[in-house]
């Protein structure tokens, strides 16, 4: 498919449905269709609308329009010894680059390098009457001082349609090696506060219930540095186990009911409510639970938390953690002002939202 720009033809399809109140669903690849609750409307598809708009190596920054497939834009990035700094996983071949940043997800250099709206840099979006605005570069905010290109990212298209995204970009580490430690989960939870004191060039960690992974990236130098202190097996394919983790293909994930995503501080004990896989320092735990929502969302709140419900939820019910009465206002004050008639992927993200 050849790269195209869209943008006028996406934008009169918002304002015609707009002007009748017609719902839209905002789609790219499909990949991350399981993410969030079911939202129904008239297919916008964004397919057609991609390309890498600027690359300039130099300046570590890639612009793309939004259908640009994934795997397209990061094999730009490889060839000139570059990635994108938060890893993000993408379920599967279809994935886009506007995809990405609509789900806010990130990989397991997140903790390390950046969450997705910490790499974005600058967005062109259409918004709900129909309008092409663009953000970014010297951040333009409006009235309520809202950063509008960050906000974009893991709004699952509620707020608007991207059309462009500007990405910081970073270095391909020149070498990379994975340590791995044989000890529970507690053990675990303690070695990666201490790790987290030192002054190591570690790029990403897990623990699958028996194991923790501990991947260094850098030069020879820093390598040999780590070597010494972290004194674990060498992982031989560090980078098959670590795709495996971006995208869920490692054994734990195949575990069949609930998966939850929890976020907690790094310390944070274990929940002790299923079986855990655990990143980002201890701060991103995967947990495979069939407690109640309610149970495990207020253990989640209690340790400074919370809990989404990531997959095996049906597209129904309660997805995300509920927001406090102030947050909710605040989402809806957004909404209002960037989607007024309601007609951006409707409940997406919470049922009366």
């Amino acid at each position: 498919m050849h790269d195209a720009d869209l943008s006028q033809a996406l934008a009169e399809q918002v304002r015609v449905a707009a002007e009748s109140g017609t719902p839209l669903l905002i789609r790219g690849g499909g990949t991350k269709d399981f993410y969030g609750l079911r939202s129904e409307g008239e297919p916008l598809s964004m397919i057609g609308h991609r390309g890498i708009v600027s690359y300039e190596p130099t300046e570590l920054v890639i612009t793309a329009r939004a259908g640009t497939p994934l795997a397209e834009l990061e094999q730009r990035l490889r060839d000139h010894g570059q990635q994108l700094p938060f890893e993000p996983p993408a379920f599967g071949a279809a994935a886009t680059i506007g995809g990405a940043v609509a789900s806010g997800l990130s990989g397991p250099r997140r903790a390390f390098s950046g969450a997705v709206r910490d790499n974005l840099l600058g967005v062109k979006l259409i918004n709900g009457r129909g309008q092409i605005l663009s953000f970014g570069g010297q951040v333009m905010k409006n009235v309520a001082g809202y950063d509008l290109s960050r906000i974009n990212a893991g709004a699952l298209g509620t707020l608007g349609v991207l059309l462009e995204v500007s990405l910081k970009v970073l270095p391909r580490p020149a070498f990379e090696r994975t340590a791995v430690f044989e000890m529970d989960e507690a053990t675990a939870l303690a070695r990666l506060t201490a790790l987290g004191r030192t002054s190591l060039s570690i790029t990403a960690t897990a623990h699958d219930g028996e194991r923790l992974y501990v991947r260094v990236c850098g030069g020879e130098r820093s390598l040999e540095a780590a070597e010494q202190v972290l004194d674990g097996q060498t992982l031989p394919e560090s980078r098959d186990f670590w795709h495996s983790v971006r995208e869920h293909s490692h054994p734990f994930f195949d575990r069949p009911g609930p998966l939850w995503r929890l976020s907690l501080p790094p310390a944070a004990p274990s929940l002790g409510l299923g079986e855990t896989f655990i990143e980002w320092g201890g701060a991103q735990r995967w947990l495979c639970s069939d407690a109640p929502a309610e149970v495990l969302r207020a253990r989640a709140a209690a340790l400074g938390g919370h809990a989404t419900l990531f997959r095996g939820h049906g597209g129904t019910g309660e997805v995300f953690h509920p927001l406090t009465p102030a947050l909710l206002r605040l989402h809806r004050n957004l909404k209002q002002a960037m989607d007024p008639a309601g007609i951006f992927n409707r409940h997406r993200m919470y049922p009366d939202f």
